[in-house]
């Protein structure tokens, strides 16, 4: 069943990612790590639809969203990014395959964090965290979307690798994850593994992690 969203506010997370809250519909639930489809409320984009993850908690009285815009792609993101308070979203019913399955390792690249940002919150909130790992690659420093909240979550937990720019702040690693680095920084292949982002890094990742020894039924991620 669609709904009809106001903005209710806009945040800046990073130079190309911001945060969107909205009016949340009355008995409207969710689980962590969870997404739905996604429209523009004007004229020529209700039919363009698109996922996008909820990082705001069931609990939270509003719904929330955490978008990287593109630009170049002269696309729906690219039209989100243009949004101010005030305008809509359509949204449909909750939908994914992201869903915590116990204490692992966590490994996003880019955008493909905002699944993980409500699971956290969520163990956060329950006191929960333990030792789950965050693993997150970026191009640059200025990528790096709620690094400060990460940090303050996941304290030594989080590793935060940039790709593409040395690096004073971050992990630099010369070029993307490979399966030299996780078999360094991972030393137990039989936990969860959680991995999200872009199709070329999921599937290195997941082909890195099996050969590595981690059980394909412990591989969780968005089909």
């Amino acid at each position: 069943m669609p709904h009809t969203l106001t903005i209710t506010d806009i945040q800046d997370v990073t130079h190309d990612v911001r945060r969107y809250r909205f009016e949340k519909p009355e008995g409207y639930s969710f689980t962590p790590g969870q997404a739905t489809e996604v429209a523009i409320d004007k004229d020529g984009w209700r039919d363009e639809k698109r996922p996008f993850t909820f990082t705001s908690l069931n609990s939270d009285p509003y719904l929330e969203f955490v978008i990287k815009s593109y630009p170049d792609h002269n696309g729906v993101t690219e039209q989100i990014g243009r949004l101010e308070t005030g305008d809509a979203l359509i949204i449909d019913d909750p939908w994914g395959t992201i869903e915590y399955k116990g204490e692992g390792v966590f490994i996003a690249g880019g955008a493909g964090v905002t699944p993980f940002i409500a699971i956290f919150r969520d163990l956060d909130k329950k006191g929960k965290l333990g030792e789950n790992r965050l693993i997150f690659s970026n191009k640059t420093d200025q990528d790096v979307i709620l690094e400060k909240e990460f940090e303050d979550m996941l304290g030594d937990h989080f590793i935060s690798v940039i790709t593409d720019e040395p690096t004073d702040d971050h992990l630099f690693l010369d070029g993307f994850i490979d399966k030299p680095f996780l078999d360094d920084k991972i030393d137990d292949f039989s936990q969860p593994f959680y991995v999200c982002g872009p199709q070329p890094f999921n599937k290195a990742m997941m082909g890195y992690l099996k050969e590595l020894g981690a059980d394909p039924d412990a591989l969780v991620f968005e089909e």
